[in-house]
């Protein structure tokens, strides 16, 4: 299958499964950047926060949550007023906004447009007499576009809806203190929506204007950043990292990398902030994205945000838009908490290190993780159309090889005939078991065995039971695996345990 049959299939799938729907609403034509998830995706949704919940709770992290509305104080001390801008060409004929950089990068691929200045953007498109998409207008000059939304709550008080989870995570910093008993570091993570005003989101779910994070701190001292104890645990893991000066001289595959020696020949320079780096890696492999999927890509000097002491983003290969980061992991340094100490008057400076005479402002370590983003790239990734034995319908059929603990069905349970009450009396009485058990079962009996077989295949479900007439005489049902398809006969029995297994 060509290429642009397969995105055309996949685009076709996420829909007709229930997986992701939109723009939203729909019915009354869509508003540009708002998508909605439908039944499969909510599952899917769901199952990865709880694997990173899971893991979390294992790697000692705390869960807060915390208001999407911040007054406008908040957001004038964090620097999102003032910077939270994105560069823009704006047609002087029809009046077509589009993102200066983005548009730049899609007009460009082979060169690096994040880190140019609005001066070297607009050199480019003098030099190359880029003109509107829409009426062939020249451009002129980049202006500057605030992606803050912005509201009133009560008698006139002017708020902000946050762009990002962190700054609010920021912002109990005296209470996660006092709540830790001034054990460092602190660790903690929060889940929720974030607001931005794209100017054109486009690449569906990728850029939507209003959209999902969860995002790890770490408050941490200076001396910890340096001596990091959980380090030693992990400094021989390889992790696939390109490095600024590799993209420099046009490399984009990554580098199979030990961690001590990315630390050795100061590609890292801090061993907690190396941790960092191999926890987002181990959340994204966990998941079942291959190392051939997934690169670092560390942030140039140009590129980075001005507070940032280092900046690498975690992107995975789809087929439909090339690299596309996931996650950012950030060293944000002292700089948030500096910020809002100043304007919240605030002292932040606390005993840390080995010394308690010694007092500093906690360094933060940030790894900012946009869920949206992972369901996308794990459809795209793990959506395959394979070539099967010719029948007399079909030689091909479409499977997402999701994980086991990802997929929203673990299990679907049919009855090969359900005008024989018997035999669909028996497949309701396995799924309803299956169900007391928690196990994820979803039972079917429209449609022919194959377009059932099929229909499960398309959402990623393991496993298919089909109950028969063999299954009357001596209590057994024929399990079929998907990304075989095999099949074998198992005991009714023995499937709660079989699939917990």
């Amino acid at each position: 299958m060509k290429i642009e049959d397969k995105i055309e299939t996949f685009n076709s799938l996420i829909k007709r499964r229930g997986f992701i729907w939109g723009p939203s609403p729909e019915i009354y034509g869509g508003l540009a950047g708002f998508y909605s998830y439908g039944p499969a995706g909510m599952a899917l949704k769901n199952n990865i926060l709880s694997i990173f919940r899971r893991e979390l709770r294992y790697f000692g992290f705390g869960e807060v949550e915390c208001p999407t509305i911040m007054p406008e104080i908040v957001w004038k001390a964090s620097g999102h007023l003032d910077r939270f801008i994105d560069p823009i060409l704006k047609c002087s004929k029809c009046a077509t906004l589009l993102r200066a950089d983005k548009f730049l990068q899609e007009a460009f691929p082979d060169r690096m447009i994040d880190g140019m200045s609005y001066e070297e953007m607009e050199q480019l498109v003098k030099a190359n007499k880029i003109t509107c998409p829409k009426c062939d207008t020249p451009f002129g000059k980049i202006g500057e576009y605030n992606l803050m939304l912005k509201t009133q709550v009560g008698a006139g008080n002017t708020v902000y809806l946050r762009p990002e989870t962190a700054t609010t995570t920021y912002l109990l910093f005296n209470r996660l203190n006092q709540d830790a008993r001034r054990q460092y570091p602190i660790r903690v993570f929060q889940y929720g929506k974030a607001y931005r005003n794209e100017i054109s989101p486009r690449q569906q779910i990728l850029r939507m204007r209003a959209f999902d994070q969860f995002e790890l701190q770490f408050f941490i001292s200076k001396e910890q950043e340096m001596e990091f104890e959980d380090y030693e645990d992990i400094k021989d893991t390889l992790l696939p990292l390109l490095d600024w000066q590799m993209q420099d001289n046009n490399l984009s595959e990554p580098k199979m990398t030990p961690l001590d020696k990315a630390i050795s020949n100061g590609t890292l320079k801090k061993p907690a902030f190396a941790y960092c780096m191999y926890l987002g890696y181990y959340l994204t492999k966990i998941l079942g994205f291959t190392d051939d999927m997934i690169r670092l890509r560390q942030h140039s000097p140009h590129e980075r945000a001005h507070y940032a002491d280092d900046a690498w983003d975690l992107e995975i290969k789809t087929n439909q838009f090339g690299w596309v980061e996931i996650c950012g992991i950030h060293d944000r340094t002292d700089y948030d908490l500096k910020c809002h100490g100043k304007f919240a008057k605030e002292n932040f400076e606390i005993a840390m290190g080995s010394d308690p005479k010694n007092k500093e402002i906690p360094q933060i370590l940030e790894i900012a993780f946009g869920p949206d983003r992972i369901i996308y790239t794990l459809l795209d990734t793990l959506f395959e159309v394979e070539e099967i034995k010719p029948t007399k319908k079909d030689d091909q059929r479409i499977v997402l090889k999701l994980g086991l603990e990802l997929a929203p069905n673990t299990v679907a349970v049919f009855p090969l005939k359900k005008n024989e009450e018997r035999i669909r009396s028996l497949a309701k009485n396995i799924h309803k078991k299956l169900i007391e058990n928690r196990i994820n079962s979803f039972y079917d009996e429209k449609g022919a065995i194959g377009k059932l077989y099929r229909r499960q295949d398309e959402l990623g479900t393991p496993f298919c039971i089909t109950v028969d007439f063999q299954s009357l005489e001596d209590d057994t049902v024929t399990i079929r695996y998907r990304d075989s398809m095999n099949q074998e006969r198992i005991n009714i029995p023995e499937i709660s345990n079989f699939l917990k297994k």
